[in-house]
C-alpha cells in the first residue's frame, strides 16, 4: 500500500516549476561557469547550423566539376573550412558537457551537505513519522536524479532553443517553401509530444514516492530480519514487498513507455520531412524553380534532421527535468520541514551543577488529540537515584525525552538547579546527561572509537578502568588488537557484550546527570549482576533516572515515581511503596507470582 508520501504526491500531476526553481538557486553559486557553459552550448551549435551551408557549396562544386572540371583550390578550401568548422563545434561541446558536469556534481554535493545539516536540525518528531528508508531515498536516489538532470539537461535545452531558431532561419533564407512542409510536419509531432509530456508527469513523481515507500519497507524488513525469520514470516514480507514492487512497476512502466514514445515519433517525423522535401524540391525544380540544386536538397535534408534533433532533444530534456522536479519536491519537502526552534540567542550556559531537578505542572502529548503526561510535577534532590516504573504506556520514556528536550513540554515547565531547560541550549542540556538506552548503537570502527565516542584526550587507563567496571575487561584481552579492534562485524557480538560497551562509552563521557532506561534488559542474570554493580558506581554522587521494568532492578532507589496514565499515583522507596499495598506492590508482585 502507498505511504502517507505517494497519498499526497498522488495529487500533483503538473510539472512542478516551484521546485525546481529551487534546484536552479542552488546552481547559483557557479553562475560563471553555468554562463561560459552555456556560451560554449551555443558556439557548438552555430557551427551544427553553419556546417550544411559549407555542405551544399561543396556539393556544388562537385556538381559544376562534373560538367567541366572540378576547382580542387575551392573544393579543398571549403573541405578544410567545414572540417575546421566541424572540430570548433565538438571542442566547445566537449568543454560545455565537461563544466556542466563539474558544476553537477558540486551542486548534488552542497545538496547532501545542506540536507545532513538539517537532519540535526530537525526535530525527534519529523523520524518518528517518517521511515528511514524514506529518507535514505531522499539523500541518494533523489539527490542523483536531480544531478543526471543538471549534467544532461539544462544545457541540451539552451542548446536546442539556439539550433532551432537558427536552422529556421537558416532554413527560411534557402528556400521558404521547403522550409514550410518541414515545420508543418515537425509540428504535427510536436503536437504528440506535448499531449505524450502532459499525461507523463504524474507517472515520475509517483515513480519517486514509490521508490521511497519500497526503500522503507526493504530497511524495516531487512533490519528486523532476525525477528520475520522467528515468525516464519518470510512470505508475508515478501507479499508486503511484492505489493511495494508492483506499485512501483505500475507507474515506472508506464512513465517510461510514455517517456520512449517521443523519439520514435519524432524519428517517424524526421523520414516524412525528408520525403516531403525531395518530393516538394523536385517538384519545384521541374516547374522552373530557381536556386534548387541537389547541394540544396541536400542541405535541407540535414536541416530538416536538425530541425527535429531539438524538438526531440527538448522532449527528452523535459522528461528529466519532470523527473528531477519530482525528486527536487521530495528533496525540498525534508528541507523545508520544520526544524527545531533557533537557539542561537541563547547564552546561558549550565556547567558545574549540583543535580536538582524539578518537574512542575509539565503536560505533554505527541499529538493534540492523545495527552500522554497530564500534570506531572515532582522535585529530586541532588546525587538521588530515582526510578520511574509503571505499566507500558504511562508516559515512561514520554518523560525522558522531555527531560532531553527531545520533544518541548506542551504546558509546564521543567527546571535543573532552578534555571529553565528552556532557557539554555538543546546541547547544553545533552551534555549535563549520560543516556543509556534499551538499544544499543554501535558503528563499524574500533572498540577504541566505540567507547570514547565524540570525546577528546581519553587515555588506556581510563578505558581499563571502565571496561574493568562493566565487565569487559576479559572481552577486550581475548581481541587480537586489543581497544584497536575493528568491531567490522557488530552482529557477532552478543546483545549483553553490546550493551556493556554502551554503558562503557556513557561511564566515558562522565556527565553530572544519569539516564538508564530499560539499560539492562537485554542481558543476562550474571551479566545484569555485573553491571548493576557498575551502575551503583555510575549512579554515585549523582542525579540519576532510572526506567525499569524489573522492578527488582531499582530496589536501592532512593525514590519511586509509580506513573500510571501519564500521572504519578505513588512514591517513595521500595519498603514504603511494598508497605502501602497500592498499585506498586500489585506490579511487583505480579512479576513473582509465579517464582518458586
Amino acid at each position: 500500500m502507498p505511504g502517507p508520501m505517494m497519498r499526497r504526491g498522488a495529487k500533483k500531476e503538473k510539472f512542478d516549476a516551484k521546485s525546481f526553481k529551487k534546484i536552479l538557486v542552488y546552481c547559483k553559486p557557479y553562475l560563471p561557469a553555468i554562463i561560459i557553459s552555456l556560451i560554449c552550448a551555443v558556439v557548438g551549435s552555430i557551427t551544427t547550423i553553419i556546417g550544411p551551408t559549407k555542405i551544399e557549396d561543396l556539393i556544388n562544386i562537385i556538381l559544376e566539376g562534373i560538367i567541366s572540371s572540378i576547382d580542387m583550390q575551392a573544393f579543398v578550401r571549403m573541405a578544410v573550412t567545414l572540417l575546421v568548422i566541424y572540430i570548433t563545434g565538438a571542442v566547445f561541446n566537449y568543454a560545455q558537457q565537461f563544466i556542466m558536469a563539474n558544476v553537477t556534481q558540486k551542486t548534488s554535493k552542497n545538496l547532501r551537505t545542506d540536507i545532513d545539516e538539517k537532519i540535526n536540525r530537525l526535530p525527534l518528531k519529523y523520524f518518528d513519522t517518517t521511515t528511514k528508508g524514506d529518507i535514505l531515498s531522499r539523500v541518494t536516489n533523489d539527490v542523483d536524479t536531480i544531478a543526471q538532470t543538471l549534467g544532461s539537461s539544462v544545457a541540451n535545452v539552451i542548446s536546442a532553443i539556439v539550433l532551432f531558431v537558427g536552422v529556421i532561419i537558416m532554413m527560411f533564407t534557402t528556400n521558404w517553401i521547403l522550409s514550410l512542409v518541414t515545420i508543418g510536419v515537425s509540428l504535427f509531432g510536436f503536437l504528440f509530444m506535448a499531449l505524450i509530456l502532459k499525461h507523463s508527469q504524474k507517472y515520475f513523481y509517483k515513480v519517486q514516492a514509490y521508490v521511497g515507500d519500497l526503500n522503507g519497507h526493504i530497511e524495516e524488513a531487512y533490519t528486523n530480519y532476525q525477528v520475520v525469520k522467528s515468525y516464519n514470516a518470510v512470505d508475508n514480507e515478501c507479499k508486503k514487498f511484492e505489493q511495494h514492487n508492483k506499485n512501483l512497476y505500475s507507474v515506472a512502466w508506464k512513465g517510461q513507455f510514455l517517456s520512449s514514445m517521443m523519439q520514435p515519433i519524432m524519428a517517424f517525423v524526421g523520414n516524412l520531412s525528408f520525403v516531403l522535401i525531395f518530393a516538394v524540391g523536385v517538384a519545384i525544380a521541374l516547374n522552373g524553380g530557381q536556386g534548387v540544386t541537389l547541394g540544396t536538397l541536400s542541405a535541407f535534408v540535414i536541416y530538416a534532421n536538425l530541425f527535429t534533433q531539438p524538438l526531440t532533444t527538448i522532449a527528452q530534456s523535459m522528461t528529466s527535468i519532470q523527473q528531477a522536479s519530482a525528486a527536487g519536491k521530495r528533496v525540498f519537502e525534508m528541507l523545508d520541514a520544520d526544524e527545531l526552534d533557533d537557539e542561537s540567542n541563547k547564552t546561558k550556559q549550565l556547567t558545574d551543577i549540583k543535580g536538582k531537578v524539578e518537574f512542575k505542572n509539565v503536560k505533554f502529548g505527541y499529538n493534540p488529540e492523545t495527552v500522554v503526561i497530564k500534570d506531572f510535577s515532582a522535585s529530586i534532590k541532588p546525587g538521588q537515584k530515582v526510578a520511574i516504573v509503571g505499566p507500558t504506556g504511562a508516559g515512561k520514556t514520554t518523560i525522558v525525552n522531555l527531560l532531553m528536550r527531545f520533544y518541548e513540554t506542551d504546558a509546564g515547565d521543567i527546571l535543573i538547579d532552578g534555571t529553565s531547560i528552556k532557557d539554555i541550549k538543546r546541547e547544553n542540556v545533552h551534555d549535563l546527561f549520560d543516556m543509556i538506552l534499551q538499544d544499543t548503537w554501535l558503528f563499524t570502527g574500533t572498540v577504541r572509537e566505540n567507547l570514547v565516542y565524540n570525546k577528546q584526550g581519553i587515555k588506556d587507563s581510563q578505558l581499563d578502568e571502565v571496561c574493568a567496571a562493566v565487565g569487559l575487561t576479559h572481552f577486550v584481552e581475548t581481541l587480537p588488537n586489543g581497544y584497536d579492534t575493528v568491531l567490522s562485524d557488530v552482529s557477532s557480538l552478543s546483545e549483553g557484550q553490546k550493551q556493556q560497551l554502551t554503558i562503557a562509552r556513557a561511564m566515558i563521557k562522565n556527565s553530572p546527570l544519569l539516564i538508564l532506561d530499560e539499560a539492562t534488559s537485554n542481558v543476562d542474570t550474571r551479566t545484569e549482576q555485573v553491571i548493576q554493580n557498575a551502575m551503583d558506581k555510575l549512579t554515585k554522587g549523582r542525579t540519576s533516572f532510572i526506567i525499569a521494568h524489573r522492578l527488582s532492578t531499582i530496589k536501592n532507589a532512593d525514590i519511586i515515581f509509580v506513573l500510571r496514565d501519564g500521572d504519578i499515583v505513588e512514591s517513595g522507596n521500595h519498603e514504603q511503596l511494598l508497605k502501602k499495598n497500592g498499585f506498586y506492590a500489585e506490579l511487583y508482585n505480579s512479576q513473582f507470582a509465579f517464582v518458586g
